[in-house]
Parts: structure tokens; sequence; C-alpha cells
């Protein structure tokens, strides 16, 4: 009977993997798009569970910087030059005010510190990959970081199908979408994912402005090092940030790539649409409930507030 109950496990466990790549395969098709990856992903999770669960949170790592770099080959250096200059003061400005408004909710709620601070510079800069840089510098341990990423996953999951849908709303511009999902929206996935679904224009300069506001990782870092008696050793730099520069510089100056780049910016694509599918599939209920209602809040009104700020001020200053 034991022998008959593993033998049945062992079944149900092979079965499950089987689906679980068989879904991940469809979402490579060139018609499934990010959201609807995603949204694909959430099922998943709900009805079956990943069942490789620490290669995907490698593989989403992973996929996301080569998706980014391979989506340079789609830009020329005048134009995300341009898109630069238009999101630096937006950036430098929803940085100060996201990191200070989000450490003071924190406080004032009397939630856990590390966890504010991971949920504040998250919200500021990059999601997880904020989370991921500033957690070993404050010495973050295994449950502050999963609350902290459990939130930002969520907040971006929500973001990739509401953002396009207020932008539509509001008739913004492709200028103002790209600028304004790049400063509003957390991780870097579900802004180029909202942005690709708005239109090209929009993928473009939301990727620049998101990828600029990625480096302020390097100098928020070295504030929390400094003002949280943290460990400087640990400060990460976003590298893949520079081959993404590079194969702008490349798809701009470099003969005949035009003919190879369509086709990479196209596999990037695919791989920001499996990526989206693979953090669709870690967001279970089970994982949400051990968020706390009180981080979550903090996350929320952060969010709420820089994203109708930036909007309301994008509105009025950019066509």
């Amino acid at each position: 009977m034991i022998f008959r109950t593993l033998s049945l496990f062992k079944y149900q466990k092979t079965l499950a993997k089987i689906i679980f790549m068989s879904v991940a395969a469809v979402c490579l098709l060139p018609f499934v798009t990010t959201p609807v990856a995603l949204a694909v992903g959430i099922v998943v999770a709900q009805i079956l569970g990943n069942p490789y669960k620490e290669v995907s949170h490698y593989a989403i790592n992973w996929l996301l910087k080569i998706a980014v770099v391979g989506l340079g080959f789609g830009m020329r250096v005048s134009s995300a030059l341009a898109a630069g200059k238009n999101g630096f003061f937006f950036t430098v400005g929803s940085i100060g005010i996201t990191l200070s408004l989000g450490l003071l909710i924190g406080k004032l709620f009397g939630i856990d510190k590390k966890i504010s601070q991971l949920i504040s510079s998250g919200t500021a800069i990059c999601g997880g990959s904020a989370i991921a840089a500033i957690s070993p510098i404050i010495k973050a341990d295994g449950k502050q970081i999963s609350v902290a990423i459990g939130i930002v996953f969520l907040l971006n999951s929500v973001a990739l199908f509401l953002f396009p849908v207020i932008g539509h709303f509001f008739a913004l511009s492709q200028q103002q979408f790209g600028i304004w999902c790049a400063i509003a929206i957390h991780d870097t996935s579900s802004v180029v994912g909202a942005a690709d679904v708005y239109g090209p224009r929009a993928l473009e300069i939301a990727t620049t402005v998101k990828l600029a506001r990625a480096l302020w990782i390097l100098p928020v870092s070295v504030a929390f090092a400094l003002f949280s008696h943290g460990s400087a050793k640990n400060i990460k730099i976003p590298y893949f940030i520079g081959l993404f520069i590079f194969a702008i510089i490349v798809n701009t100056y470099v003969p005949g790539v035009e003919v190879v780049a369509p086709y990479i910016v196209k596999c990037a694509k695919i791989a920001l649409t499996l990526t989206l599918f693979l953090i669709g599939s870690t967001l279970t209920f089970k994982s949400l409930k051990a968020v706390g209602i009180k981080p979550l809040l903090q996350a929320i009104i952060v969010w709420a507030f820089i994203s109708i700020a930036s909007l309301a001020i994008i509105m009025q200053t950019i066509n």
C-alpha cells in the first residue's frame, strides 16, 4: 500500500511537470502576449503549482536580462538619448519622494524596518532587482525578502493589466505612457510588458527610462550601507545595462545589423513573455497570505501616490 501511494505521488508529480512545461512552451508562441502569459501563469500557480520553483526564480533573473539586452537591438542612439533626457528629472524626483514616503509610512505603521526598506527601494527603483541588491546590504533574512518580493510581484501583475487601460482612457501619447509606466511600475518586466502592449515607441521610451532608473541602485545601495550600518561589500552593479547600451550602439552604427536585429528583438519579446509566465507561476494565494496587511498597505499607498502624481505631472508637461 505504501509503495502504491508513493508510486501514485511520483506519477502525479511527473504529470504536473509535463503539464507545466507544455503550458510554458505554448507561451513561447508569437501570438501569446505578456498579459496573457502572466494570467496563464497565475492560473497555473493556483491549480497546479510550480514544480520548478527554484529554477523559475533563477530563470526569471536571466531571461529578463536577456530580453532587455535583445530589445536594445530595436533602438537607435538618438531616440534612446531623447527618451533618457525626458525621463531624467522625473526619475530623480520620484525616487527621492518614493523612498522617503515609503520609509515614513513603514515607521508610522510599525512595519519591520528591513521589510519597509525593501518595499520602499523596490517601489522607488526597479522592483525585484532593487530588493535583490539591497537585501544583502541590510542583511535581510529569507522571510523579509519573500514578503517584499511577493508584494512587488503582486502589484506588478495588477499594473500590467491596469496601466494600458488607464493610458487609453486618458488618451496618453506613446511618449507619455512610456515615461509614466517607467516611473510608476516597479519591476522592469512589467514595465516592458505594459509598454509593449501600448506601442513600439512607448516600449522604446519605457525601456530606456526604466534602465536609466535602475542605475540608481548604486547610489541608493551606498546610502543604505552608510545609514543602515550595512555592508558596502555586498553592493551589486547592474552590468547588463551596459550590454543594453552596447546593443543600441551596435544597432545604430554597425552596417548590416539591420538584417538580424528584427529577429533578435522578436526572440527578446518571446523571452519576456516566458518571464511573465514564470513570474505568474510563483504567485499563489498561500504566498500572498504570508505577506501581511500592513506591508501590503504600505506598498499600495506609496504606489498609488507615485502613480497618480507622476501621471498628473506628465499629462501637464509632456505632449
